[in-house]
């Protein structure tokens, strides 16, 4: 079984890497149409750049969520979908409550989800502080 959660595991990682690497790629240029399309002056401008980003890599984030819910639910580890989605989310996101647990043979399926999600939530800050420091709020220089 343990084979079944790597192979499984990595297939949704590399998933997950597709979703977020094109999903970046499509903040960045809706980004960049609607401050185009949206003349505005000063911090105006800055707040809806920085707030198409934030909208944008939740977006991304959560489609990531859904993917890993969906997984589990087809694979029969949990019994509906809505208790997988709140399963993946806290696993993703490494919150864990504890409240819902894995059965012990995916639990190494489970544990995959929980780096991928740290990996890919640390990529999307990396993104957010660079978009804060090329468009707005800060400047380079400007925020410390």
């Amino acid at each position: 079984m343990l084979i079944t959660n790597l192979a499984l595991g990595t297939l949704m990682i590399s998933l997950t890497v597709v979703i977020h690497t094109f999903g970046l790629m499509g903040v960045t240029h809706v980004m960049s149409f609607v401050t185009d399309r949206i003349r505005l002056h000063g911090h105006r401008s800055r707040m809806l750049a920085m707030n198409t980003v934030v909208i944008g890599v939740f977006a991304v984030l959560t489609a990531e969520v859904w993917l890993w819910a969906s997984c589990y639910w087809l694979i029969g580890f949990l019994d509906d979908f809505e208790t997988a989605l709140y399963f993946a989310t806290i696993t993703f996101s490494t919150v864990g409550y504890g409240d819902v647990i894995p059965h012990p043979e995916w639990r190494m399926l489970a544990a995959l989800q929980g780096v991928n999600g740290f990996l890919l939530i640390g990529w999307s800050t990396a993104y957010l502080v660079a978009a804060g420091i090329r468009v707005g709020p800060f400047r380079s220089g400007e925020h410390f």
